[in-house]
């Protein structure tokens, strides 16, 4: 595919929120619901004038931040990606396009369940699990801690695990907000289950590298 028409693809998901904005202005009020509890309930509230910078700055800030880390990886690993970088920049883009048009659709004074936005942030940890298993060791992206970055073998261990574990509580989290209803157990299983697969790789790496180091 052609570079350009490559590029274009994010481009098109970054402007398609801010089309989708344009189509509601003059339907929005003057002071708009900008931040959500887990129930979905609106507890922060903006000039409607912000929304133009929330929802540029998600598309276009995740945009510049993507292209520009692999010029300054100093091993030069993600380059070496190729496509699966690429796919990860337009999962993160897309997720970014979803959630921005989830606000606006909330801001225009429409309630989606925060069930529906649950399930996208499942979607997006057993996707980025997937991913994760075959991500190289680097400074900007995975599971970056003292131990996988001193050992290639304890990076790929712990990207495997952690990876598989991204993945399984991604899908628990979509099956969670299909079965309960929007409520206290699911934002506190949410909550709960996004502590375990941030904090439980870190913990692993720490294990493997000490395990591997009195291996020697």
């Amino acid at each position: 595919m052609n570079k350009y028409l490559k590029e274009s693809i994010f481009w098109i998901l970054i402007l398609l929120p801010l089309a989708y904005l344009a189509t509601i202005w003059k339907n929005l009020p003057a002071q708009v619901a900008t931040h959500f509890d887990l129930q979905g309930n609106p507890n922060g509230w903006s000039s409607k004038n912000s929304l133009i910078y929330m929802i540029g700055g998600l598309g276009i800030g995740t945009y510049i931040l993507m292209l520009l880390i692999p010029k300054y990886d100093p091993k030069k690993k993600i380059e070496q990606m190729g496509k699966k970088y690429y796919t990860l920049r337009i999962v993160l883009t897309l997720f970014m396009a979803v959630i921005s048009c989830y606000i606006l659709y909330s801001a225009s004074g429409s309630k989606l369940s925060s069930n529906t936005l649950l399930m996208l942030i499942g979607a997006l940890f057993a996707t980025m699990g997937n991913y994760m298993q075959t991500v190289k060791p680097n400074y900007f992206i995975g599971i970056k801690t003292p131990w996988t970055l001193e050992s290639e073998d304890v990076w790929r261990k712990t990207h495997k695990f952690g990876g598989r574990l991204w993945l399984i509580g991604g899908l628990i989290i979509i099956i969670l907000s299909l079965i309960f209803k929007e409520g206290h157990i699911l934002g506190i299983s949410f909550i709960i289950i996004t502590v375990i697969i941030s904090l439980v790789p870190v913990i692993y790496s720490y294990i493997d590298f000490k395990r591997t180091q009195s291996s020697r």
